[in-house]
């Protein structure tokens, strides 16, 4: 799998996960499934950070964003 998309992958997952487990945690409700989706994500994004050559930098991950957006769009 190509390590731009599980970096993006990781990402979205975070991104949808955390306003989850602060909507289980203000309900009063275990945050047990976001919780495991943050940790599967971090797993990602750390996956794709080791295995590619030469690393990502946080100004990289705009360009990557679109990258994979634009290869999976056409």
């Amino acid at each position: 799998m190509d390590t731009d998309l599980v970096l993006i992958l990781g990402l979205i997952l975070i991104g949808l996960a955390i306003p989850a487990a602060m909507s289980s945690h203000s309900d009063g409700r275990r945050p047990v499934a976001p919780i495991a989706t943050i940790l599967i994500a971090v797993g990602m994004i750390v996956y794709a950070q080791l295995s590619h050559p030469e690393g990502y930098a946080l100004r990289d991950v705009p360009e990557v964003f679109y990258t994979v957006v634009g290869r999976y769009i056409r």
